[in-house]
């Protein structure tokens, strides 16, 4: 299993209850996906530097993973179908 790490953005005009579940939910995945979250930070709610797709704001949360190529893919695909979030970043942490 490869380390990864995950950065995504979710929409601040949500409700808070429904921030933390779109979190959750994509945290839980990984461990579907039959991979390991090994640290989440939620990073609270930052303005962003432009508008994206007319939000001025967001939540910022970081999963550190261990997870198979595959799953990482499926991670994608879904997290890109989700309309709550705004960006994500999926970096392959170098072994040292």
């Amino acid at each position: 299993m490869m380390k990864y790490e995950i950065m995504f953005i979710v929409k601040a005009t949500m409700e808070s209850a429904d921030v933390k579940k779109t979190a959750e939910t994509f945290k839980s995945l990984i461990s579907h996906l039959k991979g390991n979250v090994v640290d989440f930070k939620e990073l609270g709610e930052k303005h962003l530097a432009y508008p994206i797709k007319k939000e001025l704001n967001g939540y910022y949360f970081v999963m550190d993973v261990e997870a198979s190529k595959d799953a990482i893919e499926e991670f994608d695909r879904k997290i890109r179908i989700d309309e709550n979030v705004l960006r994500h970043l999926i970096i392959r942490k170098d072994e040292e």
